[in-house]
């Protein structure tokens, strides 16, 4: 009985110890807020163009999409020889620009490594002009700088090394074989390479894990379990496999994702890999409020750049990234080792939090020289971040708080407010949370009562033949609304948008509030303030009928 009890009680120590390390290696991704990614590799020969045509999609899938040979892609290798790469700039770009750490590809689904690896000769030691390890001298310059530094991997697809995945399937017979084998015999090979051989990664970064069974996930853990401090995420198996991060891409869940690490992996322009005529790039303003946006619902931001084949990273990733800098310089104070906004939403902007400090990010900045914010604490000081030494007059204004500011935006792309304010902050819930729903119809565990209990993970989806479909809200009492959020399953890629329309009940009649479309990755919409007890969404045109939250949020 004895021997038991010490047993138990090892047992849970060890437990204890492990969730200990779990939350320790990941306090610097946390307080980190930023990261780059860089995807380079083959592709950026091609940069979109093969046979004389441009091919659709991002550039790192020219292979897949172009159904190259796999005897042919390999002839690029020959005309990838980065001699302008220099790893200690790409560092220091990162570092300017305020971020934290970095990710590269080191393999693609192309195969190619990026570093000296010992099971192929499909790398850019054997198979390029350049004839060098790419990796260890940015690991290098990442040490230096104090940046910290991840791998992204592609373990499943692997369109040059036979057995390797494909979606879609192999378009070339070179590619068939067992992927057991492709796993055993190169992938799980190189990951060892690549943990043991850049000085420690702080970060594995899995994709696409297609055809990924449980037991071939587990492949991998062995070699894993070496590096207790590894941060990975949420790709390397098809279920089963959590890491510890999720990783939305391309969009900003609208209201993050309670009870997990998250970060969102986004593009410049419209693609990762370099494609030399894709020149339509999101704006410094754009990038900086995604940022916010994201570190005001608790996650981080990957943000990509897809260097030549040369090793130049585009001027206008540059030029961004070093305006971003430019105002983390005096406004990072807001957004390292913060936490998510206390309001669920703020028509003018966001808000992040640290300690007593409540930050305001206004975007849309007030012409009447007042900010109101709903928050309900006493404030003991407000000021602009850019200028701490001047306090701002603080009125109380009916729930609300009105801020007094300048008439002009001291930023052009974000201005922050600062509230030093008593105690945790005090707002007023979401008027929808958790309140009853109903609906024209409901499939067996997708029911419209998951429309608002804060879980996007799960969803409401009526019934094939429901010809008129609507989801309903009471609130019990009359509310002030101002705006309306859907949070939907993220379909970008097929186009999955949805017409709805808002409406509220007026008398005995449903009255029309707004009309709005989503595309596919969600949708956040101001209406003119209307005050009402019941409201209505309905489902005007949509292929596949479906949404994860309906959150309605209050007016000023």
């Amino acid at each position: 009985m004895k021997n038991s009890i010490i047993i138990i009680l090892l047992l849970l120590s060890a437990l204890a110890v492990s969730a200990q390390t779990a939350q320790n290696k990941m306090t610097w991704w946390e307080e980190a807020k930023f990261g780059m990614f860089i995807h380079w590799g083959i592709y950026a020969v091609p940069a979109g163009t093969y046979d004389g045509k441009r091919i659709d999609g991002i550039g790192e899938w020219i292979m897949a999409r172009g159904k190259i040979p796999v005897a042919k892609y390999k002839t690029y290798a020959q005309e990838f020889n980065p001699v302008k790469y220099d790893p200690e700039a790409w560092v220091k770009l990162a570092k300017e620009a305020g971020m934290k750490y970095l990710i590269i590809t080191s393999k693609h689904h192309d195969g190619f490594a990026l570093f000296d690896s010992k099971v192929t000769k499909w790398d850019i030691v054997d198979a390029t002009p350049y004839g060098k390890d790419l990796l260890k001298p940015l690991a290098e310059a990442c040490r230096k700088e104090g940046i910290k530094l991840g791998f992204y991997y592609s373990q499943a697809q692997d369109w040059n090394h036979a057995g390797g995945a494909a979606s879609g399937g192999h378009w070339d017979s070179a590619q068939d074989g067992s992927m057991d084998e492709y796993l055993d015999n190169i992938a799980v090979p190189q990951v060892k390479e690549i943990l043991e051989n850049y000085g420690g990664l702080d970060i594995i970064w899995w994709d696409t894990p297609r055809n990924m069974t449980k037991e071939r996930a587990e492949k991998f853990l062995p070699v894993l379990s070496k590096y207790p401090n590894l941060i990975t995420n949420d790709r390397l198996g098809e279920e089963g496999f959590k890491g510890d991060t999720e990783t939305p891409e391309q969009s900003i869940p609208a209201t993050g994702i309670p009870g997990r690490h998250w970060e969102v992996c986004m593009t410049m322009n419209d693609t990762w890999g370099y494609k030399s005529y894709d020149d339509n790039w999101k704006s410094t303003k754009v990038l900086l409020q995604n940022l916010v946006d994201i570190v005001s619902k608790g996650g981080n931001y990957l943000l990509n750049v897809g260097p030549t084949a040369e090793g130049i990273i585009p001027d206008p990733s540059v030029e961004r990234l070093k305006e971003i800098g430019k105002w983390m310089e005096t406004n990072g104070e807001a957004i390292y080792g913060t936490t998510a906004s206390p309001f669920d939403y703020l028509p003018w902007g966001r808000g992040t939090l640290k300690g007593n400090k409540l930050f305001l990010h206004v975007f849309n900045w007030p012409d009447n020289g007042k900010l109101s914010v709903p928050i309900l604490n006493k404030v003991n000081k407000a000021y602009l971040l850019t200028n701490p030494g001047k306090t701002l007059k603080v009125k109380k204004s009916g729930l609300n708080k009105s801020i007094e500011i300048p008439a002009i935006a001291p930023d052009q792309f974000v201005s922050v407010v600062v509230l030093e304010i008593d105690g945790k902050p005090e707002v007023l819930p979401i008027p929808s949370g958790g309140k009853k729903v109903s609906a024209s119809s409901e499939q067996p565990n997708h029911e419209a009562q998951n429309l608002t209990d804060g879980n996007p993970k799960n969803d409401w989806q009526p019934v094939k033949n429901d010809k008129d479909v609507w989801i309903e809200v009471d609130l019990v009492e009359k509310t002030r609304i101002g705006a309306v959020t859907v949070v939907e399953p993220w379909h970008p890629w097929d186009k999955k948008s949805q017409k709805l329309e808002l409406q509220y009940l007026k008398g005995n009649h449903w009255k029309t509030a707004k009309e709005f479309e989503t595309k596919g990755t969600g949708h956040t919409e101001n209406i003119t303030p209307i005050k009402a007890q019941k409201f209505r969404l309905k489902i005007l045109e949509s292929k596949e009928p479906t949404l994860n939250e309906w959150i309605l949020y209050r007016a000023e």
